[in-house]
């Protein structure tokens, strides 16, 4: 055979070799479903719904229409939160865009926003501060199919799929509960949904129907999403008139035995981090007061220190990040900046 049709013979079984793997990954993808006729695990799943009294009909019905989408296993192990220094992630969140939204959304909201810091302690600027970051005050609520990232995470995920079954029971649960159809909800890839991305099981433990209308509307009503955020970090153990952070100074190098960046709450005594060559710059804090010791990375190598207290924990609760609550503290100051200035 001429050296030519050797090679073009070789280029050809490449491509076909190529396009018949691509057609095995595409059925394999087709036929991967949720039915429970054939998924014995979703079948357990929605035989135990219903013996709690759901449809069996109707929750056969939505796990059938349920897709495997892989590239949501693919954006959970990417998440922004474990892979970016802080400056990479602050400049993601902390725009002058974002902030002039967010004095547009609070004097918009005022009255929502004030009642809710009367109930449950938590100051307007926080509250928008995380619809701010969780969807850019309710302009971007996610792409995914709520039932098909759960669906996929419940049954797929390698380390978690416990947890999500959880999401998606409750999910289930939620939405035939009130008469909507599961597939028409979307959300983030881990499955977190409407104005202040809830995920389900927080619906049901914190949302609240802070307007009266009889629903607890997360996905179109800002003043259900504004009440159910406050409650839920009432409930996690806000303190009222309390700050979030203090500014801190501190060596060149990260001392070795602090242990930083924990979600964890603040067990760490000011005097150890004094010793540690760590001094607040601000506030009043006592040696024996116990605070989360933070730092934060640059590009240029240089650390800011900080000292995380209870309420920057609370916030912790929301998103298990230290970089998250640092870019929901930060956006709340520069809101409340920008409305102090009149900007």
């Amino acid at each position: 055979m001429p050296l030519r049709w050797r090679r073009e013979f070789r280029f050809s079984l490449t491509l076909l070799l190529a396009g018949l793997l691509s057609m095995a990954n595409a059925v394999a993808q087709g036929d991967e479903n949720f039915d429970p006729a054939t998924h014995p695990e979703v079948k357990a799943m929605l035989d135990s719904l219903a013996r709690q009294g759901m449809p069996q009909d109707e929750l056969d019905a939505a796990m059938r229409a349920a897709k495997y989408r892989p590239q949501v296993l693919e954006a959970m192990s990417h998440a922004a939160e474990r892979r970016l220094r802080w400056d990479e992630y602050r400049d993601i969140f902390i725009q002058p865009e974002r902030i002039r939204q967010g004095v547009a959304f609070l004097e918009a909201n005022r009255e929502a926003l004030e009642r809710a810091e009367r109930r449950y302690g938590v100051p307007p600027e926080v509250v928008v501060a995380i619809l701010g970051v969780e969807t850019q005050y309710g302009r971007h609520k996610g792409t995914h199919r709520v039932l098909d990232s759960l669906s996929t995470l419940a049954f797929h995920h390698p380390a978690r799929g416990e947890f999500f079954r959880g999401e998606l029971e409750a999910f289930l649960e939620i939405t035939l509960g009130q008469g909507v159809d599961p597939g028409t909800l979307y959300g983030s890839y881990a499955g977190a949904m409407g104005y202040p991305q809830f995920i389900p099981t927080s619906y049901q433990a914190y949302a609240v129907d802070f307007d009266g209308d009889g629903l607890k509307d997360l996905w179109n009503n800002p003043v259900d999403a504004i009440g159910s955020i406050a409650n839920y970090f009432s409930e996690h153990g806000w303190q009222r008139h309390r700050a979030v952070l203090v500014e801190a100074s501190g060596p060149e190098a990260m001392p070795p035995e602090v242990r930083f960046n924990r979600t964890e709450p603040p067990d760490t005594t000011v005097e150890a981090l004094a010793r540690a060559g760590i001094q607040p710059t601000a506030g009043n804090l006592q040696p024996l007061d116990k605070v989360v010791p933070l730092a934060l990375d640059f590009a240029d190598g240089h650390v800011r220190y900080v000292m995380g207290l209870d309420n920057f924990y609370v916030i912790t609760r929301y998103n298990h990040s230290h970089l998250y609550a640092m870019a929901v503290a930060t956006l709340a100051q520069r809101i409340q900046t920008a409305m102090d200035e009149g900007i």
